[in-house]
């Protein structure tokens, strides 16, 4: 069994993939348009993202453009990236948080010699920790 997020951006996927594969080096491992699948489609949304998987080190993130024209939230959760040291940490957090909002700068903790929160430009929120 796996669990895997899947994140609906509503008219933004496409700026989405673009930011993560820039700021964490993801990889689009599956992408296909709204016009590629077989149901019928609203005019405009002919080239929106149906469904996209995103590859983030060794975890499988999907998104979409959804169906709604209501903007994204994506509150109550955070996706958490451990890493191997503050060097990756520092520039993991400092791409995520362009345009974004820092909620916790990283430091050192009781639990990590450098942890933080951010939440990025589309209000996803993210925790870098680097293990003890």
């Amino acid at each position: 069994m796996r669990v895997e997020p899947y994140l609906f951006f509503n008219g933004r996927c496409d700026e989405a993939l673009d930011f993560y594969k820039e700021a964490l080096g993801a990889e689009v491992t599956m992408l296909m348009r709204m016009n590629e699948g077989p149901e019928p489609h609203p005019p405009d949304s002919g080239q929106k993202i149906m469904h996209a998987t995103l590859r983030i080190g060794e975890t499988s993130v999907m998104l979409s453009d959804g169906n709604s024209a209501t903007p994204a939230s994506f509150q109550g959760f955070s996706l958490s990236i451990g890493v191997s040291d503050e060097a990756q940490a520092e520039r993991i957090f400092a791409a995520l948080g362009q345009g974004g909002q820092v909620q916790m700068p990283l430091g050192k903790t009781f639990f990590s010699p450098c942890f933080g929160m951010v939440a990025d430009r589309f209000g996803v929120g993210w925790m870098i920790i680097v293990a003890p």
